[in-house]
């Protein structure tokens, strides 16, 4: 999944692409290098940001989902019902919403009607406040729990469990320790049998472990993706898309060698 921020003030690449044409362009690129679905967002949730009016985001991102629409499925990373139909009317096939459907009461709704897939994300409060001294008890069981709810929600308003994704929302209201609980734990949230989307690219917790400005941490987002990939993950959310496809294609192409007959040496 590639990422494609129309915002000015997204944590690693604001403002880069808040052009709809750039935006578009980018979009393409990210298909030229590999990406099987662009993940589209006009609003920033890095920690600490304001939320934006959906008219805002709306003009964010309507012209750029229509730009994209039928290239690789599109989808709308939004928690906002009217943005998220307006993004389907345009050809976004997925819902990206990091509160679980839990901001707009309308969402769900929306997306039972619509049809569209969801991802159904764990964030513990807000982007503005998740980052505030976030606590937990045990972080793997209480955001495995917290996702099997919202599946369930999810279930409970007419959204059928095959189009259902979940993401344990790496750096959303976690610390470094939380952060590499859950990758390690990928397997665990894999045995729900839910497909599983991870996103750790570019995310803080790198630069905690090595020192890492937001624009050097390539390598860290990378053995991330590798590591929750071997977990089972379905889907890694990216915006370096060539050098994570590639890195995937060979420890794939490993990975199968060991599984093949034994060679002599």
């Amino acid at each position: 999944m590639g990422v494609v921020n129309v915002t000015p003030d997204s944590f690693s690449d604001g403002g880069e692409f808040f052009d709809a044409k750039k935006a578009i362009a980018h979009g393409r690129e990210l298909i030229e290098a590999g990406a099987d679905v662009l993940d589209i967002g006009g609003e920033s949730t890095r920690p600490g940001s304001e939320a934006v009016s959906a008219e805002e985001e709306l003009r964010r991102i309507a012209p750029v989902v229509e730009g994209l629409a039928g290239t690789v499925p599109v989808s709308i990373d939004t928690n906002k019902a009217s943005v998220a139909a307006a993004a389907i009317d345009r050809g976004a096939s997925i819902v990206n919403d990091v509160t679980g459907l839990r901001s707009d009461e309308s969402m769900a709704p929306l997306c039972a009607e619509r049809g569209v897939e969801v991802v159904l994300m764990h964030m513990l409060g807000t982007p503005r406040t998740m980052q505030n001294d976030p606590t937990y008890v045990d972080v793997v069981s209480e955001v495995g729990d917290f996702l099997l709810e919202r599946v369930e929600f999810a279930a409970s308003a007419g959204i059928r469990q095959e189009k259902i994704w979940i993401d344990p929302g790496i750096g959303f209201g976690k610390t470094l320790e939380h952060n590499l609980s859950l990758l390690a734990a990928t397997a665990e949230f894999a045995r729900t049998g839910l497909p599983v989307l991870v996103g750790p690219s570019r995310k803080a917790f790198i630069g905690k472990i090595d020192g890492s400005a937001e624009g050097d941490r390539l390598g860290g987002t990378i053995a991330a993706c590798l590591q929750a990939m071997a977990g089972g993950a379905g889907m890694v959310r990216v915006h370096d898309v060539a050098p994570v496809v590639q890195a995937i294609r060979v420890a794939e192409a490993i990975a199968g060698d060991a599984a093949g007959p034994a060679h002599g040496r």
